[in-house]
């Protein structure tokens, strides 16, 4: 890190890589970015754009000139590429999932660790004022118990070339429902199917059990949907919440609505079923762009040696529901995950 600052370098300069560039070249603690892409065409537009940064075509050609790394690539290439970094003694952010293996996770923790590097997972997600508020909703009590969880991120697209759509659209609604919850689930299945992909599933649907809260919570992910959806839905005894991530306004609702039966069931004078609607409430979330927040509490983990939140350990739960999710479309039963050294791990069979 130099007095000015610390040099921070951006490698894969795609949808997500690019919006990283914008972000952190407007950092106060950045003295210096750095673009790494083998493509020299993304190259050039992002130099036009931001004329003081570096353009390398190597990790390994820019390494000596970093403090610190973000992986912005496919997930295929995380772990080796967050690997030479932290081998070369510099911090990682890596871009969701932290791995496409929890014994790659695991790797990358420890050998954090033995470095003494910062190693952040890219929740962007977890740094969402509207997510943090609808974690305060929940843990208020003001949705009563809490019955289920449903959540869809729907589109049409984006097509990856590595990983199926649970791998790369799963992960938000994975670490926002983990974070709602405040733990990890016990055990996972999943039902997917292909359709314009061969290879890849292209629309999946996830079922998460926390066994310990009588909860459960539902994830559909799809690149092949005509309507574009990013909502989570909290239904509880007493109100129920809807955070739409695509409102301009108000995303968050609360609804004052709930169902009811009759405590003597014995009494056939009384409906079998009541239900109650009542008003509508948007509380205040605070503006602000998650990812702007996101990175630069990296860089201040970095600077100050403050611990993330969304350290290794997180990335790792949401690999291992991943995972898991993986083996259960190939089983088509549900997977158990196991307390292992303070996180879930996958159950042996």
């Amino acid at each position: 890190m130099t007095e000015s600052g610390l040099r921070v370098g951006v490698i894969g300069t795609g949808y997500w890589g690019s919006k990283h560039v914008r972000v952190v070249n407007g950092l106060e603690r950045v003295a210096s970015v750095a673009i790494i892409d083998t493509r020299e065409d993304r190259l050039r537009p992002l130099l036009r754009s931001y004329p003081s940064a570096r353009a390398f075509t190597s990790l390994e050609a820019a390494l000596p000139h970093l403090d610190a790394l973000i992986v912005a690539t496919p997930p295929s290439t995380h772990v080796p590429l967050a690997l030479e970094a932290i081998r070369a003694g510099k911090h990682v952010l890596v871009e969701k999932p932290l791995a496409t293996t929890t014994a790659g996770a695991w790797q990358l923790i420890d050998e954090a660790a033995d470095a003494g590097v910062v190693l952040m997972a890219g929740h962007t997600f977890e740094y969402n004022s509207a997510v943090w508020r609808l974690r305060e909703i929940v843990e208020s009590g003001e949705l009563g118990d809490l019955f289920y969880i449903d959540s869809g991120r729907l589109n049409l697209g984006l097509y990856q070339s590595d990983v199926n759509v649970v791998w790369d659209l799963a992960p938000h609604d994975v670490s926002i429902i983990n974070l709602l919850m405040g733990r990890r689930p016990t055990s996972v299945q999943a039902w997917g199917s292909r359709h314009a992909h061969r290879r890849f599933e292209d629309v999946a649907y996830l079922r998460l059990a926390y066994a310990d809260l009588g909860v459960s919570a539902n994830i559909h992910v799809s690149w092949l949907d005509p309507c574009k959806v990013r909502r989570v839905t909290v239904v509880g005894s007493k109100k129920m919440a809807v955070y739409n991530d695509l409102a301009m306004e108000e995303k968050i609702r609360i609804h004052d609505k709930g169902v009811s039966f009759p405590v003597d069931k014995e009494d056939l004078t009384q409906p079998p079923t009541s239900y109650r609607y009542g008003d509508i409430t948007a509380p205040y979330v605070p503006a602000g762009e998650p990812l702007a927040v996101q990175d630069d509490h990296f860089v201040e983990s970095v600077v100050t040696g403050a611990p993330c939140l969304t350290d290794g350990l997180s990335g790792l739960a949401v690999v291992e529901v991943l995972e898991a999710a993986q083996l259960s479309l190939g089983s088509g039963q549900s997977v158990p995950l196991e307390e292992r050294d303070g996180s879930l791990s996958l159950a042996s069979a």
